[in-house]
């Protein structure tokens, strides 16, 4: 089975282009929108909609497998890639597609290394096209050999384990309090991030209005869900603010996560993102010597690396470096879906948390896609997305996760495995 045409058509995400720069220098928030000027090349308003370009590959039986191009929330900082224009993408395809025309779908791991050679495609789109190129790839390799997506990623790692959906992790977005009720009613396995995103207005001068929060969430979990037996993990993404109120003092990033252990408890606690040293060397350095803090006074808060962990070659400096318990792969940031794969399996290896990721700012596609990455990869974690809804984002994930599992029984059975529900 081959190849024989390719789209790239222009699309939409399910939620917005923010520039990170300009909130973090204290852009007003004014209603949905941000007052002030981009500070971020490529921005041309601190939050616009967001910009995705779907990838088709007509194959020669008539099936069209489909990836999606798109980039993260916070695009152009911390090491990441600006962000794109459709037709940016759809021009780096077509310098491709001639070698794409034709190709042999029965070598997944020989497409992924085509498709990762250098200077395939601009160095500004590089990622973004990889990974929605990719995603199609995957699509049509599966097609072509009767299986799963997820069985063909387990390929290319040497597994072969029967699938296990993966617990799942819904984000709020501004919409801490209103969230959480949706986010308990559908059993989130973690919850609830919270977009802690600016000292002055969300997290407080010195934490206050985030302990407050977290005291909130705690007491909320436990009304909502009654005498049910549900204990969700606590992740908190916080952009950094725990750097940025005490001065990035670790033994006073440390007292104060004391303080948020027990406003938390007796829930298990992770914490994203608590610093931002301002570039990778900085970042392992400082994220070490707290994690190592954090172990000393014996305090159970798993820390998460997001910002300066983009790359493989990023993931695995954090991990030689145990600069975290969690490594946020976040996927749009990897290129390739082999890639995400990859480092999930080489964070797994090292006896970390492997947190299958992204954004909000992504499509229902390269959700679907990043599924069956996670289930093949054995991810510990994986977000719920696109956008954020919570339940249109979990409704994406779950359905697709249940629904591999259930043909993986049929496709590639498994003796351990009992028949159906």
């Amino acid at each position: 089975m081959k190849i024989d045409k390719v789209l790239v058509v222009a699309t939409e995400t399910a939620y917005y282009s923010d520039d990170q720069a300009a909130i973090r220098a204290g852009a007003r928030q004014d209603g949905f929108l941000y007052v002030g000027e981009p500070r971020t090349p490529g921005f041309d308003a601190i939050r616009q909609p967001g910009s995705a370009a779907s990838i088709l590959l007509v194959l020669s039986d008539g099936y069209v497998a489909h990836g999606d191009s798109a980039v993260v929330q916070y695009s152009g900082v911390a090491g990441r890639e600006p962000m794109f224009r459709p037709e940016a993408i759809d021009a780096a395809v077509r310098g491709v597609e001639g070698e794409l025309v034709g190709q042999d779908l029965s070598d997944f791991a020989g497409i992924m290394r085509w498709l990762e050679g250098p200077n395939l495609f601009p160095h500004s789109v590089a990622r973004a096209a990889a990974y929605g190129l990719s995603q199609a790839l995957l699509d049509a390799c599966a097609h072509a050999q009767g299986v799963l997506m997820a069985h063909v990623v387990q390929d290319y790692l040497g597994r072969g384990d029967a699938l296990r959906a993966v617990p799942v992790f819904t984000q709020s977005g501004d919409d801490r309090y209103g969230s959480v009720d949706r986010m308990v009613l559908k059993r989130a396995d973690f919850l609830p991030h919270g977009l802690f995103n600016d000292v002055e207005s969300k997290f407080g001068t010195q934490g206050e209005l985030f302990l407050e929060y977290v005291s909130w969430l705690r007491d909320r979990v436990r009304t909502v869900a009654g005498a049910a037996s549900y204990s969700p993990t606590f992740h908190f993404d916080i952009y950094g603010c725990a750097g940025d109120a005490f001065e990035r003092d670790t033994a006073r990033i440390v007292d104060f996560f004391a303080k948020v252990v027990e406003a938390a408890h007796p829930y298990a606690l992770r914490i994203e993102h608590p610093l931002d040293a301002g570039d990778r060397g900085s970042q392992i350095r400082e994220m070490a010597a707290l994690r190592a803090a954090l172990r000393d006074r014996g305090l159970p808060v798993e820390i998460v690396a997001d910002e300066w962990c983009n790359t493989l070659d990023d993931i695995n400096a954090f991990v030689e470096a145990g600069a975290a318990d969690v490594i946020h792969v976040k996927t749009p940031d990897l290129g390739s879906i082999a890639n995400s794969a990859v480092a999930l399996a080489m964070v797994k290896a090292a006896g970390l948390v492997g947190y299958c990721g992204g954004t909000c700012n992504e499509t229902e596609r390269s959700a679907q896609v990043s599924a069956h990455v996670a289930m093949a990869a054995d991810a510990d974690e994986i977000l719920a997305k696109p956008g954020m809804g919570v339940d249109e984002a979990l409704m994406v994930v779950r359905n697709e996760m249940v629904r591999a599992v259930s043909l993986d029984r049929v496709l590639r059975p498994h003796e351990e495995i009992g028949a159906g529900l």
